[in-house]
This record gives C-alpha cells, sequence and structure tokens, in this order.
C-alpha cells in the first residue's frame, strides 16, 4: 500500500515570450514582486519553433527563461497560473492582443511541468481551469523529451539551461536538508 507523503517543494520557472524588449522590465519587476529574487535570468532565445504566436504578437519574437530563488508548493502552480495571466491582462496591445505570453512551470527531481488553460490528452486537471502539462521527465542524468513535448522544450539548448537550472534547485533541496528548514 502506498503511503500518502507531502511533495518536495520545487523550482518555480517562467518563461517569457515577447517581441517587445521594454515590456520585459515592468514584467519582471511584476514576478519578483509577486515571487521573490530572481535567481536565474537567460539571455533572449530566438522563438522560431513555431508561427503559433506571430498573429498575436508579431514577427521577432524572443524568450526569457527566469527562475526564483524561493521554493514553491507544486499545488500552488494553478494560481500562480492564474497570476500570471492576469498580467498578460494588464499589458495587452490595442485590440486587445499580447504583448508578451507568460508560461509558469515547475522544476522537481524527476520532471519539469508547465501550467496551461488548455487540456489534452497527456494533461492533468489542476483546478480553475488550469492543466499540468508533464513537459520533460528527468532520467539517466538529463531531460528527455515526450511525443507531445513542444519543439522548443526537447531542444538541446532550452535541455541545457534547464538542467542548469535543476542543478541549482538540486542544492537547495541539500541546504534545506542540512539546515532543517
Amino acid at each position: 500500500m502506498s503511503m500518502p507523503k507531502e511533495p518536495n517543494s520545487v523550482k518555480l520557472i517562467i518563461s517569457l515570450i515577447t517581441g517587445d524588449k521594454g515590456i520585459l522590465k515592468a514584467v519582471l519587476k511584476e514576478l519578483e514582486d509577486k515571487f521573490g529574487s530572481i535567481d536565474f535570468l537567460s539571455g533572449s532565445i530566438k522563438f522560431n519553433h513555431t508561427d503559433y504566436y506571430t498573429d498575436e504578437m508579431g514577427d521577432n519574437l524572443f524568450r526569457k527563461l527566469i527562475s526564483f530563488e524561493k521554493l514553491i508548493k507544486p499545488e500552488t502552480l494553478s494560481d500562480i497560473k492564474l497570476f500570471t495571466n492576469s498580467i498578460e491582462n494588464e499589458h495587452l496591445a490595442e485590440g486587445g492582443k499580447r504583448i508578451v505570453n507568460i508560461d509558469p512551470g515547475y522544476i522537481s527531481l524527476e520532471k519539469l511541468v508547465l501550467a496551461t488553460g488548455k487540456n489534452f490528452a497527456h494533461r492533468i486537471y489542476l483546478r480553475n481551469g488550469i492543466y499540468a502539462d508533464l513537459t520533460l521527465v528527468y532520467k539517466n542524468g538529463d531531460f528527455q523529451p515526450l511525443e507531445w513535448t513542444f519543439p522548443d522544450y526537447a531542444g538541446a539548448d532550452m535541455r541545457v539551461l534547464l538542467k542548469g537550472i535543476r542543478a541549482r534547485y538540486v542544492h537547495q533541496l541539500q541546504q534545506e536538508e542540512l539546515t532543517g528548514d
């Protein structure tokens, strides 16, 4: 029989996709105000794996990947997604089009999970219209894509960044264990 046990805290990550460099400072400030200090901010990563956002946000899109110092409980992911949706809605262009796409998720020892408002066969409903997308699994010392993993997350460059964030997370868990926090 399995015995219920509280999961480890997890590492909050957020992907920002935009073509407007000017919006980043404001969005990063809102995210830091809510989630605390950022401990990783990637350089600008060209976003060219799909044209899904082109009609809404234009061409020349780029991504910034960020993570936060403070670990979170995995069950807070749906609330975090609702908060990031509200930031997107605060920064709409004329005609109600988004200027920035904000996708939160988390890294645990075993996986990368992203939050989404879209259901699909491999997504698990959380609450308030939000689903958890198992995006990558960690095994054999690396993140492994799944058949449904988006091409940008399946790419080697993204997985290297995520592996670095995971290493930071592992260190944090070790520190918590040493200090008893």
